[in-house]
């Protein structure tokens, strides 16, 4: 079974496979590279990889209208329920993994931090490594570069999902440095372009992939899905 992944600007992302569709990190009515609202998508799950506004901002209404299944560290997940009365929350921790309608779901480390924007303790930042019919794929989230990546490849990444904006997280020499780390079969951008302090050339950047790893570089626009 294919899966669409579609990338709504920034570090927000829809997964669909089957009748399950995934949101993460939902970031859309403020975001201004973003193609759709908060209310032109569906959900049955919604992951939140931190706290920061540009990362939360639309997953509690589109929760909350979708009835869709919000997952996020302990932390998170308790203030959406809290705080935004979402109905339905899984919270969860680093390392830890879960069985989900559409496939696995693990947490996994991610350098960077995590406040909420009412100033709530956001817990640790995470990425996660989703097995979706089949495939591996893993969304690095916001993150500097760290050894360890070299461990989560051993799952056999199909498609990695890492950010190169730099400033807030590892521009796209670290990237490098982490695709060879995790060896994935492809990688796509995320978390650039957005504002001026994250801008990159995406399509440099994917040159010095082919000509430096052994990954495919996929760079899809916004709003354009594409299937692995």
């Amino acid at each position: 079974m294919p899966i669409e992944l579609t990338w709504l600007g920034h570090a927000s992302w829809q997964i669909r496979s089957g009748d399950h569709t995934i949101l993460l990190d939902p970031f859309l009515n403020d975001n201004p590279s973003a193609k759709c609202k908060a209310d032109d998508l569906n959900a049955n799950y919604i992951l939140v990889s931190h706290g920061h506004f540009d990362h939360v901002a639309d997953a509690a209404s589109i929760a909350n209208r979708c009835d869709a299944t919000v997952v996020a560290v302990y932390e998170i997940a308790d203030w959406f329920a809290k705080q935004h009365n979402v109905a339905n929350t899984i919270g969860m921790n680093t390392g830890g993994g879960i069985a989900l309608p559409f496939g696995h779901v693990k947490m996994t480390n991610a350098i960077h931090s995590s406040q909420l924007p009412d100033g709530s303790y956001g817990g640790n930042p995470v990425g996660f490594l989703l097995t979706v019919a089949g495939k591996k794929l893993y969304f690095a989230c916001d993150t500097a570069l760290f050894g360890d990546m070299k461990l989560i490849g051993n799952a056999a990444i199909d498609v990695a999902i890492l950010p190169i904006g730099d400033h807030f997280t590892m521009g796209p020499a670290d990237s490098l440095e982490a695709i060879n780390l995790l060896n994935p079969k492809h990688v796509v951008p995320t978390h650039y372009n957005t504002w001026p302090p994250i801008e990159q050339d995406e399509a440099s950047w994917a040159a010095s992939v082919e000509a430096q790893t052994s990954a495919k570089p996929i760079v899809p626009g916004v709003g354009e899905p594409f299937s692995v």
